[in-house]
């Protein structure tokens, strides 16, 4: 039998692309994945939104890129019923290489319908896992935090490998720390310990040093959210092992190429323009040692204004020596 999607993936080096709301979409998927990610994650889509919503083939949150592979479509929500069909759904409209269950997100619209909720009562997640394994040939995981207010994690990732999840990734705070503090990686090494499924440690990593570091406390690989942003060149660098930092040309083409694959994937908005507004938030951090430009990244609206920024920084090609000289 062959391993599974994670086993797979697990078997060479290198770090794991976050779900994260607002970030990581098509766009940032894709330049993670081409530096190296093992795999990536969309942000979380609702299951009941999936079922009931009507037939949204191009959703945005789980539509891949042309090509895209290696990524996993992540699912929140808590009712089994409908976690199953979301994810016949999501197979079938996205094909994704795997299936999440998002136990993580703290924030308050998601309350009561999954989410961090779940770590509240973790026997309902149980059977959140075993509907959603009935429903699909696909490995299903699950991201979880420490817990509500306490650490439960180790009673929770002992339930959840028991239900049938085939990989559990940590976020290293409880719900109630939302972002704040620091991340409990003697935490996540203790459940790293407890389970005979591989555990993926998330949480405050923004370096390769600093993930090689994580690595040691005994998870199976290691999971960058906001450090990845404006910087997918951390996946290259834990790949690879060369850590050597790319130069001020190759991070402001990476900006512009960022800024082309959100045109390219989202098309024209309602004014027929690109809209680069989502990206104001990203293209400052691939610069940040431009200060002066943060102004301008910001206000970008369209494709040109971003590139009217950035082709400055781009370093000048030299001309082809069989093009003709003018005489």
């Amino acid at each position: 039998m062959s391993p599974g999607f994670y086993a797979s993936r697990l078997a060479r080096p290198g770090a794991v692309l976050a779900p994260m709301a607002g970030y990581s979409d098509a766009p940032l998927r894709q330049l993670a994945a081409e530096q190296g990610a093992l795999w990536t994650v969309s942000e979380m889509i609702s299951a009941r939104g999936l079922v009931l919503g009507g037939d949204s083939e191009n959703l945005s949150l789980g539509r891949p890129y042309p090509g895209e592979e290696n990524r996993v479509v992540q699912l929140f929500g808590a009712e089994p019923e409908l976690l199953a069909r979301a994810v016949v759904k999501a197979e079938g409209w996205f094909a994704p290489a795997a299936l999440d269950l998002n136990m993580g997100c703290p924030v308050p619209k998601v309350r009561g319908k999954g989410g961090a909720c779940l770590l509240q009562t973790p026997e309902v997640a149980f059977e959140l896992v075993r509907a959603m394994r009935s429903a699909t040939e696909l490995d299903v995981s699950a991201k979880i935090r420490l817990g509500w207010d306490t650490d439960r994690s180790v009673e929770i990732a002992r339930g959840l490998a028991a239900a049938g999840a085939a990989l559990i990734t940590v976020h290293g705070r409880t719900s109630a720390q939302r972002y704040t503090g620091e991340a409990d990686w003697d935490a996540i090494a203790r459940v790293a310990a407890s389970v005979d499924v591989p555990v993926v440690g998330s949480g405050d990593v923004r370096s390769a040093p600093q993930a090689r570091e994580r690595r040691r406390s005994g998870v199976a690989a290691v999971m960058v959210g906001r450090g990845a942003v404006g910087n997918p060149w951390l996946f290259r660098a834990l790949a690879s092992g060369d850590d050597s930092p790319p130069g001020l040309g190759e991070r402001a083409r990476t900006a512009l190429r960022h800024a082309e694959l959100q045109a390219a994937f989202y098309g024209l908005d309602r004014r027929g323009l690109t809209n680069m507004r989502p990206l104001r938030k990203v293209l400052p951090q691939y610069l940040p040692d431009l200060p002066e430009l943060r102004g301008a990244l910001v206000t970008v609206e369209t494709l040109e204004d971003v590139a009217r920024v950035l082709t400055p920084l781009l370093p000048v090609r030299p001309a082809r020596r069989d093009m003709p000289v003018a005489g």
